[in-house]
């Protein structure tokens, strides 16, 4: 049964990529947008939804991803999620809002896909930017994009060199304050009078060698959010100064009498592990959950290797713009087996020494720093055999980790059915 005539023409008329499917996964309309921005030169209508996003040849959700359909027609309710996208440009992260909609006969009969393309994060090398495609990365990018347009705290969780501002900019970028400033506050060696003075201000003649009025950082984030790098790092005696900062969004310049009021959105980011602090007493309980409204982990490096590949290719980028920089195969290998315990920042060290290193334009194994370069033989010991079994499923969960794509394409590099590949992964 086709749609009502009357939905196909509000989505018609809809600026934003929109599509209506059945409950058989099979689309029934698309408007105008959708077939400018993700349909190209394919007639899509009449094709199932995950042939055409994904390249399946059954449901998102019977090969590994998350399905919004079929999560929708179980609740009824509208769903919401992040995937990658095949689109005429190539893979790209797409926001998809899934809306389910109740026919005559009193039961849900379509669903309404809205699209939006995610212009802060790619899935290839790029100037600027979040750069990755892993499911951790996705995972971690979901969130940013439902925290970006509130208001809400937002804590990043993370090691160090994972990224964090980066990710704090990102979410700073995709909320009505955009237009605003982006204030960082380093945290870590702040003294008391020196945090005072650089959170709020002074007034002039506030101490010795106060000559003029100093704006401070939280006066110079109104409008624009606040990024309070490494917060962990402040003192317990100094806590409380931000908490009272964020419980009565009011402050006071040092030296003055003005009671101030701020206006600005909180970004806060920590290496440390806060809830453990917590319990310690080197960290404010009330202090926390102001903070922790909505954490976001940032993977480890190590956690994303499918995307090792696609950031050595943008550093080399963002590096050396203007020069064809490229790695050797024996390079990248040894890139994606390291454990990068820097993370990002490490692998930008490895990448630039590299760089200075190479004659040409190729980089080559023998680039690398020490820690990076394999054995004489990269064979294991006799010590280290195992049962074939456990070999063959140690390399399956290598191969899982290693590999970029989707479980279709890693079946066919592994040379098994995809049938194969699922029953050997639920073992």
């Amino acid at each position: 049964m086709p749609p009502a005539n009357e939905l196909i023409r509000f989505l018609e008329t809809h600026p934003d990529p929109q599509i209506v499917m059945g409950i058989d996964y099979r689309i029934l309309a698309a408007n105008a947008a959708y077939r400018r921005v993700y349909a190209g030169e394919r007639n899509v209508v009449g094709q199932f939804c995950y042939a055409i996003s994904h390249g399946y040849n059954r449901p998102c959700d019977e090969c590994g991803e998350s399905c919004p359909l079929a999560a929708s027609r179980v609740s009824g309710e509208p769903r919401r999620v992040l995937h990658l996208h095949h689109t005429p440009r190539g893979e790209e992260h797409v926001d998809v809002e899934l809306t389910p909609i109740v026919g005559t006969s009193g039961k849900t009969e379509y669903f309404v896909e809205r699209m939006l393309t995610v212009r802060e994060a790619s899935s290839f090398p790029a100037e600027s930017g979040l750069v990755g495609k892993s499911s951790a990365f996705n995972r971690m990018l979901e969130l940013v994009r439902r925290v970006a347009p509130s208001d809400t705290a937002a804590l990043l969780l993370g090691e160090s060199g994972t990224g964090k501002e980066l990710v704090a900019q990102a979410i700073h970028q995709q909320s009505r304050r955009e237009h605003g400033p982006f204030v960082v506050v380093e945290c870590s060696g702040l003294t008391e009078t020196l945090f005072e003075s650089e959170l709020f201000g002074y007034e002039k003649g506030a101490f010795t060698g106060a000559n003029q009025r100093k704006i401070g950082l939280v006066e110079s984030a109104s409008g624009g959010t606040l990024f309070l790098d490494e917060v962990g790092d402040i003192p317990l005696s100094l806590q409380v100064k931000l908490l009272r900062l964020l419980e009565t969004g009011t402050f006071r310049r040092v030296g003055g009498v003005e009671m101030l009021r701020a206006d600005f959105r909180l970004i806060a980011a920590t290496h440390r592990d806060l809830k453990t602090m917590v319990e310690r007493g080197s960290f404010r309980r009330d202090l926390y959950y102001r903070l922790s409204v909505f954490p976001i982990h940032l993977p480890a490096l190590r956690e994303r290797r499918g995307d090792i590949g696609l950031l050595a290719d943008t550093l080399l980028a963002r590096l050396a713009p203007g020069r064809a920089y490229t790695l050797s195969e024996a390079a990248r290998a040894r890139l994606q087996d390291y454990d990068y315990p820097g993370n990002i920042r490490e692998l930008r060290n490895i990448i630039e020494r590299a760089m200075l290193m190479a004659d040409g334009d190729t980089l080559l194994e023998e680039h690398l720093p020490p820690e990076l370069k394999s054995d004489e033989t990269g064979m294991p010991g006799v010590d280290d055999i195992v049962p074939l079994e456990t070999a063959e499923l140690r390399y399956l969960q290598w191969a899982l980790a290693h590999h970029g794509g989707d479980r279709k394409s890693l079946a066919a590099q592994l040379g098994i059915s995809e049938r194969t590949l699922y029953r050997k992964l639920a073992q």
